[in-house]
């Protein structure tokens, strides 16, 4: 049982992934207008979508051209369940060529912002301006439309920018209106959920707590689950929610992996076994990982052989423990879409608890409570099932820990200066005013050592750096301008107060190109 086979009935849009680098961002410009959203693969069959009962549908982009032999294609049967389709650049294109219309390369392409003169008579486009600057990342063109849609949008190199057809309630834009760069994008979104597929648009957090718990007590029965906390917010969110599911039915075992940030071990020890009394197994597996990590320095051979040994631990403690059904883990879907768990997409980087059930562990089923979630929604989830705020609040943290923020290869003094870094940053961003507006904040040790200066004597010790973003959906962002002063005062103490680190840098470069995380 995946997280996505739990099936939480509500109001809802589908959205039909082709691959496309901003479906993620479709599905959360959905939910923000409160309105619960099912990504699926684009192959899903229409009785699949069916069984959803969506109050609309919505294809994706995708990196393909529909003329190609093997390009990705819908079922023809979604355009006929009676219910309205919003085609988006790829789907846009998709819809055009499967409902007779053309599709031919343009003449000219047309990437990044570019002005579109939108028909604000319509309903999609009501109080949008007349002159819109939208999201543009298109190769093809719909050159003839097919029968039954009308024309409503243009630029000056692509003259059917969007379609409609009112009778049928198909439409489709050329655009991004999911993208942030595009004016009035969200207010197109609204539009179709509300006027075209008349969404309620009532999804609330609570709401979907109640079903989703209701969800995981009929999935699991009377048996028993086996959660791995990883020390993070996301896993901690979700043995919240499987807390309040199941209760005496769930063990969640802790691993200190010597990889977690000061103070933390005790802080989610104490809130398991207080706020939720949980039945907890703690362990300690610092040496284990250490000596398994020795001399290693790739960020991928970290990252799976950090993986590697929480299976081993799992299936070690899962023994000790004696038979237990399931097992669970807080796999959110940034996890599932960069390590290219999602249909089309490219694997930025590994996840260690996303890819599937390890078959060694012997457990019957996986589930994945919080697969769907995006950072903020599992924030707001942790928050509605009773979290402390310090806790559902702490800056999010990679199921590596600690490990992949030391460049190079692994020493206890390295991830104790990370360590001791990390906490001066968190406690400075938060004794300013700014740990609820920049989304992310740790540092890094880079690796590099320089010449400096302290106390009349020469130095040659590391650079550490400060990695500041913020963003609303963790798949791009920018680096957040932290005040001067404030960066001042990290600076002088973490050289001051942390051994060995005579540097301190600002990272300064936004997603894409680079990851949030340094490996």
């Amino acid at each position: 049982m995946s997280g996505e086979r739990v099936i939480v009935r509500q109001e809802s849009i589908v959205i039909l992934n082709f691959g496309g680098q901003y479906t993620q961002l479709i599905a959360r410009r959905v939910r923000q207008a409160h309105v619960f959203s099912h990504v699926l693969p684009y192959y899903a069959t229409s009785a699949e979508i069916r069984a959803l009962s969506p109050k609309g549908i919505i294809l994706s982009g995708g990196p393909a051209s529909v003329l190609d032999a093997d390009a990705p294609r819908c079922d023809a049967g979604i355009f006929r369940l009676g219910v309205p389709v919003l085609g988006i650049c790829y789907g846009m294109q998709l819809m055009a060529y499967m409902l007779g219309g053309q599709v031919a390369p343009a003449d000219k392409r047309e990437y990044g912002l570019v002005s579109v003169c939108l028909q604000t008579t319509h309903s999609l486009f009501t109080d949008a301006d007349p002159e819109n600057p939208c999201w543009m990342s298109h190769t093809y063109q719909v050159v003839k439309l097919p029968g039954g849609f009308a024309g409503i949008a243009a630029t000056d190199t692509c003259p059917i920018a969007a379609m409609a057809d009112d009778v049928r309630h198909f439409y489709g834009v050329q655009f991004h209106p999911e993208v942030t760069h595009t004016r009035n994008g969200m207010t197109m979104i609204s539009h179709f959920l509300t006027d075209i597929c008349g969404c309620a648009c009532d999804w609330e957090m609570s709401g979907y707590a109640e079903r989703q718990i209701a969800a995981i007590r009929e999935a699991v029965g009377k048996d028993t689950v086996l959660l791995g906390l990883s020390g993070g917010v996301d896993s901690a969110v979700a043995a919240a929610l499987l807390s309040k599911a199941i209760g005496p039915q769930l063990t969640c075992v802790f691993v200190d992996h010597g990889f977690l940030r000061k103070g933390e071990f005790a802080q989610v020890r104490d809130v398991f076994t207080t706020t939720f009394q949980t039945r907890l197994v703690a362990v300690d597996a610092r040496k284990r990982f250490m000596d398994a990590l020795a001399g290693v320095s790739d960020p991928e051979r970290k990252r799976k052989i950090i993986g590697r040994e929480f299976v081993e631990v799992f299936k070690e403690e899962s023994a000790k423990l004696g038979k237990l059904d399931h097992f669970a883990q807080g796999t959110i879907y940034p996890d599932v879409i960069e390590s290219g768990g999602a249909v089309g997409s490219q694997v930025i980087k590994s996840h260690h608890n996303v890819g599937g059930l390890p078959a060694e562990l012997g457990f019957t089923s996986l589930i994945e409570p919080l697969r769907m979630l995006f950072k903020d929604e599992v924030r707001a989830l942790g928050v509605t099932l009773g979290l402390p705020e310090s806790l559902v609040w702490r800056q999010p943290f990679p199921g590596p820990g600690l490990a992949i923020r030391v460049i190079g290869d692994l020493t206890e003094e390295k991830v104790g200066i990370v360590r001791e870094s990390d906490a001066i940053l968190r406690e400075e961003i938060a004794n300013a005013g700014l740990d609820r507006e920049i989304s992310q904040y740790f540092t890094v040790l880079t690796g590099t050592r320089s010449v400096g200066v302290m106390g009349d004597e020469r130095t040659y010790d590391y650079a550490v750096a400060i990695r500041a973003v913020t963003t609303d959906d963790f798949m791009t962002a920018d680096w957040a301008r932290i005040p001067y002063d404030t960066l001042a005062r990290i600076s002088s103490r973490i050289v001051n107060e942390v051994h060995h680190v005579n540097r301190v840098l600002l990272d300064v470069t936004t997603k894409p190109p680079a990851s949030i995380e340094w490996e």
